[in-house]
Formats: C-alpha cells, structure tokens, sequence
C-alpha cells in the first residue's frame, strides 16, 4: 500500500513563500492538500498554485513584532486555526566580516535568526490553544553547521536558529513540535547569480555525493513530512537535506598528489 501524506484541512504559513524555496515548499503543502498562507514585503508577481488551487498572499513585514502577531491573528480569525508555520524567509547578499558594518551584520541576524522567532512565537499563541497542536519547521542552512566566509552572519544565524528549534521543542512539547531543515545547496531561479551559466551549475552539482543541487520541490517534501502525522513523534530534530553534504577537499587533495 503506497503511503500517502494528506495535509487536508489543515493550514499552513509560509513565510517567504513567494519564490525560490520557499515556492516549492508552499506548492508541495497545496499539493498535499492543505490550504497555504504565504507573506513577504512585497506581493509576487503571480500567485504560488499547484494541485489547481493557488496559495493566498498577505503582506507582512516580519521585523515588526505588531505586524506579525497581526498577521497571524488574521490568519486565526480567517481559517480557525493553524496547523504549520514554516519560517523560510531569510537570506544574505555576500559580504565579508571586515567589509561590512556592525549595523549590516545585524540586519542579517535580524531576518534570519529574530524574525522567525518572532514569527514562531505568535503562531505558538494560536497553536498552544487548539486542538492538536501544531508544527514549526525552520528552514536552516549547511552555512550554521560549517564556515561560511562571506555569509558569516548568516551562517551564525542559522546555527543559532537550528538551537532555538531544539530548545522551543522541549519548552513547547507536546502540543507544538518544532523541527529544523538544513539546507544544503539548492537550484532556484536565482542560482546563475551563484552558481554561474548551466555548466557552472552542473560543475557545482557534481561536487555533491547526490550529482546535482537540490529543487525547491525536495525541500517542500522534506516540509509535508515534517508537517505531517507521519513525523507525529519527531520533534527538536534537524534533518539534513543536502544530498549528502560535501566531499572533504582533503580527499581530492589527496587524490591529486597519490595517483
């Protein structure tokens, strides 16, 4: 019998949800059912749809704690519940520690480490006093867990937002489950930016175990799981999807100079 993960009735919150990953994690939760509220800033440009439904979209700028408690006090009102918030909003522009100010460093701690705990904390109210409970997945990076030069306030952020899921888990056990996805590389419609033309990207790929950087759509069924009933019993986890992470150097270096 094929298993089968039904979101059906329940609600999820996406941040970020318009574009890139976090698209792919709010058209995988439509396609398992569920209805999906994403935010952002800025409206997209076209809706996030799969399975014949569309994705709804509220501004919210996440920085500010009232906008967020209002937001998720909308989305109580308006659904009656909520089942899963996934906080996927976040990023960085590349910039080394000696190149960048105190100030700008912060700001990246602010939206990936502070935002979503602002975001987590207001959809705990709504959770905490429903029935069932819910689900909180934060969307980490390989970047928290390794050095990051050129992202080193991310990377920071991100190690210490993969702390406070485990810590949240104990604090909010049993009602809310909070579990943490690390990111490995994956291929949006940003990647050029990163990775270079197709060959650059394919090069890139081939440095992981698996042969390619990871879709949005791997993410978004690493969320329907983690949101799902089949994950009843994980919780304060961190589950790595990134293709197997990334060869040692010193193995190819090795390699190079024992032929």
């Amino acid at each position: 019998m094929p298993v089968t993960l039904d979101l059906s009735g329940s609600v999820a919150v996406v941040t970020g949800g318009t574009r890139g990953v976090g698209a792919g994690i709010s058209r995988a939760l439509l396609e398992a059912g569920a209805e999906v509220v994403t935010c952002a800033r800025r409206a997209p440009g076209e809706p996030v749809a799969a399975a014949g439904r569309a994705a709804r979209f509220l501004p919210v700028d996440l920085r500010d704690p009232d906008a967020v408690n209002a937001f998720f006090d909308r989305v109580r009102d308006e659904y009656g519940r909520l089942d899963t918030l996934v906080n996927n909003a976040g990023g960085t522009p590349y910039r080394t520690l000696s190149d960048g100010a105190p100030a700008q460093h912060a700001r990246v701690l602010e939206l990936n480490l502070v935002a979503p705990l602002t975001a987590s904390l207001a959809a705990h109210r709504v959770m905490s006093r429903q029935q069932g409970g819910g689900s909180i997945v934060m969307v980490g990076s390989v970047s928290g867990t390794r050095p990051s030069p050129g992202s080193a306030a991310y990377g920071a952020a991100k190690a210490g937002l993969e702390n406070l899921a485990r810590s949240m888990a104990v604090e909010w056990a049993p009602l809310v489950r909070v579990n943490t996805l690390v990111l490995g590389m994956v291929r949006t419609e940003l990647a050029h930016l990163h990775y270079g033309d197709e060959d650059g990207i394919a090069a890139v790929g081939r440095t992981v175990p698996l042969g390619r950087l990871a879709a949005p759509a791997d993410v978004g069924d690493a969320c329907v799981f983690l949101a799902s009933d089949r994950a009843a019993y994980i919780s304060g986890a961190a589950l790595h999807v990134h293709g197997g992470g990334e060869r040692p150097a010193f193995l190819d270096a090795a390699t190079a100079h024992h032929p």
